[in-house]
């Protein structure tokens, strides 16, 4: 079968279970086929996916992407979560360095173009990243933005499978999980920040708006390009 059969099938047989089950289907599928990993942003909803990989098996690799503009605090968190759960194989990973020399030197390409801002720092290093894998978990959520709402738990990327676990959550199914098991947050949430990706480019949340609300506020954008199509070419061909 092809990633899209193969998708669909494990949405159809699996795609209703609860998230911890999805997750363990995955790694017994993934872990010797090809390899799974689990990518994090160590952002506002991180804490729950990584507490449910860490109980299963803490040496799955986490892979967080450097962005070189992070908050300051989503690195302190970042350290300080991989050590609450037992993380043993974080990997961080940055963009080409030769990219950003040629195309953003100064570091201010996010205030003239957003989208080849996140092609250089997040969609090109991110399809490195996950291009030995044959699949990967997100925490991506439905309720998140309209973009989400109808994402399927299993989806293929190219030839790889993409694992969203934690798709039927809601805010209060985050909300107890944390509370249930005692998870440190992300401390920009106690600001609003619902959605955190790099600093120039995050905004805390207006009451009302979609937890992305903040995200490129004032324009159109809505994904950096990692969860758009288009992304399963770049990891067919990353290097």
């Amino acid at each position: 079968m092809d990633a899209l059969e193969v998708a669909a099938s494990l949405e159809e047989r699996f795609g209703h279970l609860d998230a911890e089950a999805i997750i363990k289907v995955a790694v017994d599928r993934f872990r010797s086929a090809g390899g799974i990993a689990t990518v994090s942003s160590f952002g506002a909803d991180s804490a729950v996916l990584l507490h449910m990989v860490a109980r299963l098996d803490n040496s799955l690799p986490v892979l967080f992407l450097d962005t070189g503009q992070h908050f300051g605090e989503t690195l302190e968190y970042r350290d300080q979560l991989a050590d609450d759960l037992g993380l043993k194989n974080l990997r961080i990973l940055h963009p080409r360095s030769e990219a950003l020399a040629a195309t953003d030197p100064d570091g201010i390409l996010h205030k003239s173009n957003t989208d080849l801002c996140c092609e250089i720092r997040k969609v090109e290093p991110m399809a490195r990243a996950v291009e030995p894998y044959a699949g990967w978990f997100t925490g991506r959520k439905r309720h998140q933005a309209d973009t989400r709402a109808a994402m399927p738990v299993f989806e293929a990327v190219g030839p790889r499978i993409r694992i969203n676990p934690l798709a039927r959550w809601t805010t209060a199914d985050q909300a107890a999980y944390m509370r249930a098991h005692d998870l440190r947050e992300n401390p920009l949430v106690a600001y609003g920040y619902l959605s955190i990706g790099c600093f120039p480019c995050t905004e805390p949340v207006k009451p009302g708006e979609d937890d992305r609300s903040g995200r490129w506020a004032g324009t159109s954008k809505t994904e950096c390009g990692i969860h758009l199509p288009g992304f399963e070419a770049l990891t067919s061909s990353a290097a």
